[in-house]
């Protein structure tokens, strides 16, 4: 073979090569459908505003709206409001209203690279019609969706955006109008409501976005609950027409007079140029995207983990001082309100991932730190006692039948660790003074005054509900006394730090709480424990991530004897604590098996978004989410917490993967690579 053909046969090969390797990427960031049997759709978000796309032409399931709450009704608590459906259109070809039973190649891609949803399909061998839905993450409060119509034959199409107004939602004062200044002409339908028991005004305002001449609109309220605003096109052979539907939606919860601002949103959107506002939308999320997850050798596992990685960043945003509820803003699930689930769970991925989201999540917390130490004070406790379930008010939210609100304390400590991890993560000396170590003091003031000295020096907290929900009335709880313990012990690393005197009964009560352990060496989850199924890990909580136990051999014990005992209805999280605990004592095969086991289960088709449970229909669980995500970066990917900064050893990677990287770690968006 001569040399120039050895060249080009090499250079072909290595073409060949990266092509491949191109498409693997490319395909690691596309989620799609070709049928919408069994559908539970993908929720489009920016950490304001959620939508839940929907399998029929053009329509949103559901709007959730973060932090927005009403009571749920005259004797309930708190339930997250869900907004006005300003995003619904209807279509007509040639006089026919396009339906799910009339179309033809019908396929949904979620990009999570841009964060956009597009839903294509063929009308009658008429048109090609392809739709995509933006949550717009540069515009907070505006959702956008970008419509393109190909016609293969001359079509007149008419169009009709509407606003829909729930039952939930009452005083509905409809209208449209058209703004005019020296040049512009500005079209605006909005919808303003009040909600149920008045506690917000709610203000949606939508328009139609044109390249060239805006045609003729038309306002028809069909009822007060619903009205529309609609054109008619004609297209020609061969021609594609674009245009789009921007809406706003506003509330008293961040806006004094939502209905203006709505109003102002929605004009900006119309009298900006439509592709530079989307190419901002995908530079906000590029910059997201720079702490990135890798999978190379398993595209299932990359999809897998890149849609958990989406939909907490989809949740959340760094500018708000918001937090993340269990289902995020794809559902009203857990009433939207704020449990232990995000500092626990979804907040580790976040903290090592991107500081500002994790920065927005303490945030939230600290802003309600003297209603937490209002709590305590009418509980009879110092320091601060924050709610097992959160709303806007910083008050406890639990429904009143659920003792988790009344005795679940552990929240409190789970906050203060999330607190000091922080600190571990930035080594910021100045926020630990100003933020970090006034929480976490009063975290440990509480603990102080929650626990009850015994005769023999020891100190015991009773009557709590722990991690395993099912044991009520639990004394000397494993990871409720493992948590105390852990916050006691950094506050007293706080003080030193900051140069504040510690209170001495910290270490005190830190170095004599009570662990109770079986005949053959189990850690018991509480004093009374007798075997019983459970629904959640707890006592494995205290290997990861307390790192209170950590004897491989202990650890080993701990996990074979409550793995079994794991109720099979319980949520998705146990399975990821475990999974990082065989990954940290170097079992990868254990692990990948319980880190597929964390979420599997829990896949609903056709995009994957995942269920509470291996036997509920709920998503999307954020909480579980960040448990795997966890498994990933501080089981396989080896990185640790520690009071110097965050660190990696121990990596250890499955043989399903051949390389796993971890890009944009850590307050220096460090990149660590891990091969086999």
């Amino acid at each position: 073979m001569n040399l120039l053909k050895r060249q080009f046969l090499l250079l072909l090969c290595f073409v060949a090569t990266a092509g491949f390797s191109q498409n693997e990427q490319e395909k690691g960031w596309l989620l799609e459908a070709t049928s919408s049997q069994g559908y539970v759709g993908i929720t489009v978000a920016n950490g304001r505003i959620g939508i839940l796309p929907s399998s029929e032409p053009f329509k949103i399931s559901s709007v959730i709206l973060n932090n927005v709450y009403e009571q749920e009704s005259e004797l309930g608590v708190s339930k997250i409001v869900a907004g006005l459906n300003f995003m619904n259109l209807r279509m007509l070809v040639d006089g026919e209203e396009i339906k799910s039973a009339n179309i033809s190649d019908w396929k949904q891609v979620l990009d999570m690279k841009t964060a956009s949803f597009t839903t294509s399909f063929t009308f009658k061998n008429k048109a090609t019609i392809s739709y995509t839905y933006y949550a717009m993450r540069n515009l907070p409060y505006v959702v956008m969706n970008d419509v393109q119509v190909t016609a293969d034959e001359p079509i007149t199409i008419s169009v009709f955006g509407a606003i829909t107004a729930s039952n939930e939602l009452k005083d509905n004062l409809n209208s449209f109008r058209i703004m005019q200044d020296l040049e512009a002409r500005m079209p605006v339908m909005q919808t303003v409501v009040k909600t149920r028991f008045d506690k917000h005004t709610m203000a949606a305002s939508t328009t139609f976005m044109f390249e060239g001449k805006t045609p003729e609109l038309k306002h028809n309220v069909i009822d007060l609950r619903h009205h529309e605003l609609s054109f008619t096109k004609t297209i020609g052979k061969n021609e594609t027409y674009n245009f789009a539907w921007a809406g706003s939606i506003c509330t008293t919860q961040d806006f004094e007079d939502p209905q203006s601002e709505s109003e102002r949103f929605v004009i900006y959107t119309m009298l900006n140029d439509k592709q530079m506002l989307l190419n901002q939308h995908k530079k906000a999320w590029e910059q997201l995207w720079k702490s990135d997850i890798e999978i190379e050798g398993d595209l299932a596992s990359q999809l897998d983990v890149r849609l958990a990685l989406y939909h907490l960043y989809s949740f959340s945003r760094a500018d708000s001082d918001l937090s993340i509820a269990p289902m995020g803003l794809s559902s009203r699930g857990y009433n939207g309100h704020i449990f232990w689930d995000t500092e626990l769970w979804m907040y580790p991925p976040l903290l090592v991932l991107n500081q500002g989201i994790a920065n927005s999540l303490l945030n939230y917390r600290f802003n309600k730190l003297e209603k937490a130490k209002q709590r305590a004070m009418t509980y009879g406790f110092k320091g601060a006692m924050f709610p097992w379930e959160s709303d806007e008010t910083g008050e406890e939210a639990t429904p009143t039948w659920a003792l988790t609100g009344t005795f679940e304390h552990h929240i409190t400590a789970d906050i203060g660790i999330a607190f000091w991890n922080y600190y571990r993560i930035t080594q910021d000396k100045k926020w630990l003074a100003k933020k970090g170590y006034p929480m976490i003091k009063e975290v440990a003031d509480f603990w102080v005054s929650r626990a009850l000295k015994n005769h023999d020096g020891s100190y015991s907290i009773n009557n709590v509900v722990g991690a395993n929900e099912f044991a009520h009335h639990a004394n000397d709880n494993a990871f409720t006394n493992g948590s105390a313990k852990t916050i006691l012990e950094f506050a007293v690393k706080a003080s030193v730090i900051v140069g504040e005197k510690e209170n001495p009964a910290w270490k005190d009560v830190a170095d004599n709480l009570v662990f109770n352990t079986m005949e053959n060496g189990v850690t018991k989850e509480h004093r009374s424990y007798n075997g019983e199924i459970i629904k959640q890990v707890d006592v494995n909580l205290l290997a990861y991530p307390l790192e209170i136990i950590t004897k491989k051999k202990a650890i080993q014990r701990d996990i074979e004897y409550y793995e079994p005992k794991l109720a099979p209805e319980g949520p998705a999280m146990s399975h990821s604590v475990l999974a990082v605990l065989y990954a940290r004592m170097g079992d990868a095969d254990t692990a990948y098996r319980l880190f597929k086991r964390s979420y599997e289960p829990n896949k609903r088709a056709p995009f994957g978004a995942l269920s509470e449970s291996a036997t509920s229909n709920n998503p999307y669980f954020a909480t579980g989410a960040g448990g795997m995500l966890q498994t990933v970066l501080f089981g396989f990917g080896g990185l640790h917490l520690t009071d110097e900064g965050l660190i990696q050893k121990e990596a250890v990677l499955p043989k399903q993967w051949k390389s796993l990287t971890l890009k944009g770690i850590g307050l220096n968006k460090e990149t660590f690579t891990i091969k086999q």
